[in-house]
């Protein structure tokens, strides 16, 4: 649902991964046309590194608490 929101609206999509100020960033350069091709290709890539953070952080916490699958 994030990456169809990277591509349609992108400033949103740094808003609900909690980087307020790259979304003010972005949407300013989302209000250009020339814009907002960038602004996507940059939401989409800040969504990816999220989920790599998120999935990193899950790994450390079950290595951390012995649990391994």
């Amino acid at each position: 649902m994030r990456l169809l929101l990277a591509l349609i609206v992108p400033p949103l999509v740094f808003f609900t991964i909690w980087r307020p100020f790259q979304g003010l960033f972005c949407l300013f350069l989302w209000a250009t046309i020339i814009g907002w091709p960038v602004a996507a290709i940059w939401a989409v890539y800040a969504l990816s590194q999220y989920r790599n953070d998120e999935m990193r952080r899950e790994f450390d916490d079950d290595r951390r608490y012995g649990r391994y699958y």
